[in-house]
């Protein structure tokens, strides 16, 4: 029998009996990877439980503190640390649990003894012996004294232990049905953490620098910070029924504050929104501020059959990116494709100026004279009609009072806005400006062409302002002998005035619509 000095006096003292038994498994299912053998063996025969693999046998060698090269270039290991072997050990002496390893190479037990030339430092010594099976394939782990919940226990950090319901495998891990209140997390098939609100478990099976870099000797209480990103990317390659499913029924949840913290992403959420709006094609998507303020749309979006699912507004600006550039069939539906698919179905109908009463009829005359403030109508613009409706949505009309059609080259203006010049011409120069620019509201390209009609208006009416004024001056001076104002002085007051106040009414033209 020889000595194995494992230079061990007291370590990991927070170990449990269970921990141990948790690395000698890890050990076992590594080694049946790296050798593709059969599945480990644990079973217990009179008091002892044994933990079997069927690979190479385990020798003295492996009783050194080395990181295996083998393992740490191979991620879907367990063990990397080259330690976990010796705590373990450790721990069962310490907790009176005796050990015998038995292998091809040897029988190995523990024991304590002085240090080799220190009689004074007692350490935790593997004691080897020949072994009775030099045919003998794989490693026995034999523990006398280990509790059967010890056992228990340790099995449960175990994925393969577990009895999982896999919902879905992708390149980064897999998704697991939870089998109680709580989630596991698991890194290659070892549980580190548990989440109180997540909606799956998770077993990441791809690790990343910032796993690998959290991952401690004891693989537990791994934070959520090290894992969050690859569960991102396990769900965001998620296609299945199952997944998606369980998904979208709690997106439809949010409304009622009952998410999972899964749902409190927001790239989550919107790749859930694209699977639920290919799946359900009366899904329309709606924020809670919308349910508030505007309730007659909502109801309008109901009536038509459509399911609406409340989500936050940081979801609705993302579905918003999404659908740029997408066909109308590939958008998510939300409340505004929603009205955007109301409207190819409805066609407005233009109005006979015939039609019109007096008042109505003398605003729309007023065209042209508005036109030829920015130079004439835009050459892209073929037609201008007056229309009772713009849009079939009541909502939506409501809040619309113009529209350029591309597609047909005109520009639609409310009967209602014939009200008043103002009314008329703001719509008017406003449909011109997004007729010219190509662009929608709230954009560059149009705020551009707003700026230029605005200096265009603004600089024939200032001409035109400073030309009646000397006119008058010319006039009044010819025939009152000097009793009334002077050219100067007119222009001074009278033409500063004037400027200011045609200032004021661009500055109301421009603010509607």
């Amino acid at each position: 029998m020889k000595g194995f000095d494992l230079n061990i006096e007291k370590i990991l003292e927070d170990w449990e009996v269970y921990h141990a038994v948790r690395e000698i498994i890890a050990n076992a299912l590594d080694e049946q990877v790296l050798t593709r053998t059969k599945e480990i063996s644990i079973y217990k025969t009179n008091d002892c439980w044994h933990i079997v693999d069927y690979g190479r046998g385990l020798n003295y060698h492996h009783l050194t503190q080395n990181e295996s090269e083998e393992k740490i270039h191979n991620d879907k290991l367990i063990g990397r640390f080259g330690v976990g072997l010796k705590d373990a050990l450790a721990t069962f002496y310490r907790h009176g649990v005796v050990v015998s390893i038995l292998s091809k190479y040897g029988k190995i037990t523990l024991k304590q003894t002085a240090k080799s030339g220190f009689d004074d430092i007692i350490t935790l010594h593997a004691q080897i012996e020949d072994t009775p099976d030099k045919n003998m394939i794989g490693t026995d782990f034999c523990l006398t004294g280990c509790a059967d919940e010890e056992i228990t226990k340790a099995k449960r950090l175990f994925l393969n232990f577990s009895n999982p319901e896999v919902l879905e495998t992708t390149i980064y891990g897999q998704v697991i049905k939870k089998s109680h209140s709580f989630a596991d997390i698991y890194i290659n098939g070892v549980k580190v953490a548990e989440e109180e609100n997540f909606l799956f478990s998770y077993n990441i099976t791809a690790l990343n620098a910032q796993i690998r870099r959290a991952l401690n000797r004891e693989r537990t209480n791994v934070g959520r910070t090290a894992y969050t990103s690859r569960v991102k990317e396990i769900l965001l390659k998620c296609t299945s029924n199952e997944v998606i499913s369980a998904i979208t029924d709690d997106l439809k949840l949010f409304g009622a504050g009952k998410k999972h913290d899964e749902l409190t992403w927001n790239d989550i959420m919107l790749h859930a929104s694209v699977q639920l709006n290919k799946n359900n094609e009366k899904a329309t998507f709606v924020t809670q501020d919308q349910l508030e303020e505007t309730p007659s749309l909502i109801d309008e979006i109901k009536s038509k059959g459509f399911e609406t699912v409340v989500v936050p507004t940081s979801l609705m600006e993302k579905m918003a990116d999404y659908n740029e550039g997408a066909s109308l069939g590939q958008k998510i539906r939300t409340s505004y494709v929603y009205n955007e698919e109301e409207s190819k179905s409805f066609v407005p109908k233009s109005i006979n100026v015939d039609s019109l009463d007096s008042h109505e009829l003398f605003v729309y005359n007023k065209k042209n004279a508005i036109l030829k403030l920015i130079g004439g109508q835009p050459y892209i613009v073929k037609k201008i009609e007056i229309v009772e409706k713009l849009y079939e949505s009541a909502f939506f009309d409501s809040t619309v009072c113009g529209l350029w059609v591309p597609d047909d080259q005109r520009i639609l203006i409310k009967r209602t806005q014939l009200q008043s010049i103002k009314s008329f011409a703001d719509t008017l120069l406003h449909e011109c400006a997004h007729a010219v620019s190509g662009a929608d509201d709230v954009s560059r390209s149009f705020e551009i062409q707003l700026s230029d009609y605005l200096g265009i208006v603004a600089e024939k009416a200032i001409k035109e302002i400073e030309k009646n004024a000397i006119i008058q001056s010319d006039e009044t001076n010819s025939t009152n002998n000097g009793n009334v104002k002077t050219s100067n002085s007119y222009k001074k007051s009278d033409t500063e005035s004037a400027k200011k106040s045609f200032f004021d009414r661009i500055k109301d033209v421009f603010s509607g619509n």
